[in-house]
């Protein structure tokens, strides 16, 4: 049995974040957890091991007898993949002397980071994490004559052989592992449409493929669209490890929130300054600072669980603060059937019991409701 997560803060109360992640998922849930979140995982791809590794080992051994001159990591789960390959075919101690030897280029901090972690340095880091970048730095230093060996990542061609080949390299070409399809594609499908029903707060995302996956699997949900509404009005909070993984999103018409640095860690911390930081998306009423939460609102500090159709009362009310909706505008915020003005006065009701029957929504005489906010006046 897992041993539940230490909790280190209560930011996230109430927030239940995507994962579309197949890699390192426990990790990011456990991180997210600590902060009070509940974490659904629907992995959008998944790491397929070398599909051969056999093969993987024969061109490892070639690498050993015919030494590169240059060693090209583009993923960091790619670098560890091949060292434990190598360490299982009893090959470690000859391609770390080879290793050594050779000079050492990175895309981006995460290859980087495999890299240390597995003893050695890299020369030189695409600190922009694209194939680009890393092809334009060897190409300019020089690489005609030299044996070239790149370690793939898993969603295909980056162009690296043909560009390397062409400035006159000899190129050896690894691939470490593939993306594969989701474990549950209707899970997938599943996610997107909660996504765009507002049933989720945030979604994060750790690699391009997966993002692009992701989309696709939304789209073919017929969910796209509301979940570009909803991160357009923030009522869900799109999160990317890095611009590379943030890509997709951006073609999507979503623009996430991407962490300084590309790390889980970052990320992390990214999403939970989102939530509790001075910017945090707080509103000011008289009953204390309110924020709406896909299962309820954290109201002074506090999380309070609300029924569904009362947290779309809520984002109804919160997209002008103070301004009076008519019960027709909070009719058509509601994703229940029952079309009648009734509906709305039975949600307002509940929403109120939920809340301890505060004054947080004023009833305004035969025109709707309002949040009762703190004018800038008031306060």
């Amino acid at each position: 049995m897992t041993a539940p997560a230490r909790t280190i803060s209560t930011v996230l109360l109430g927030c239940t974040v995507l994962l579309p992640v197949d890699r390192r998922s426990g990790e990011l849930s456990a991180a997210l957890e600590r902060h009070g979140a509940r974490v659904r995982v629907a992995p959008a791809l998944t790491i397929i091991p070398h599909v051969d590794d056999d093969e993987l080992v024969s061109a490892t051994r070639r690498l050993v007898a015919d030494p590169p001159d240059v060693v090209v990591a583009t993923t960091g789960v790619g670098f560890r993949g091949w060292m434990e390959t190598a360490d299982e075919a009893g090959l470690h101690d000859e391609l770390s002397a080879v290793l050594r030897s050779a000079r050492i280029v990175a895309r981006g901090p995460k290859a980087r980071g495999a890299i240390q972690q597995a003893g050695f340095e890299a020369d030189w880091v695409a600190e922009s994490e694209t194939s680009a970048e890393l092809r334009d730095f060897l190409v300019a230093e020089g690489i005609a004559g030299l044996h070239v060996a790149v370690q793939h990542h898993g969603s295909g061609a980056d162009g690296l052989d043909e560009a390397f080949e062409a400035a006159g390299a000899r190129v050896t070409s690894l691939t470490i592992y593939r993306w594969g399809p989701p474990p549950d594609p209707e899970a997938v499908a599943a996610s997107a449409r909660q996504v765009a029903r507002g049933e989720i707060d945030a979604v994060l995302f750790t690699s391009a493929p997966a993002a692009r996956e992701w989309i696709l699997a939304a789209e073919r949900a017929d969910a796209l669209g509301g979940v570009a509404s909803r991160a357009r009005s923030g009522q869900v909070l799109v999160a990317a490890v890095g611009p590379i993984t943030a890509g997709p999103l951006l073609d999507a018409g979503i623009v996430p929130l991407v962490p300084d640095r590309g790390r889980l860690g970052a990320l992390v911390r990214a999403v939970v300054t989102h939530y509790g930081g001075v910017d945090a998306p707080l509103i000011a009423t008289t009953a204390g600072a309110l924020g709406i939460r896909s299962s309820g609102v954290v109201l002074d500090g506090r999380f309070v669980p609300v029924p569904r159709t009362g947290v779309e009362i809520l984002r109804a009310l919160a997209k002008a603060p103070g301004t009076v909706v008519s019960r027709t505008e909070l009719l058509a915020a509601l994703s229940s059937t029952e079309a009648s003005g009734h509906a709305v006065e039975v949600a307002v009701a509940r929403t109120r019991e939920a809340l301890g029957g505060t004054d947080l929504i004023r009833t305004v005489y035969k025109r709707g409701y309002r949040l009762d906010v703190i004018d800038e006046e008031d306060s």
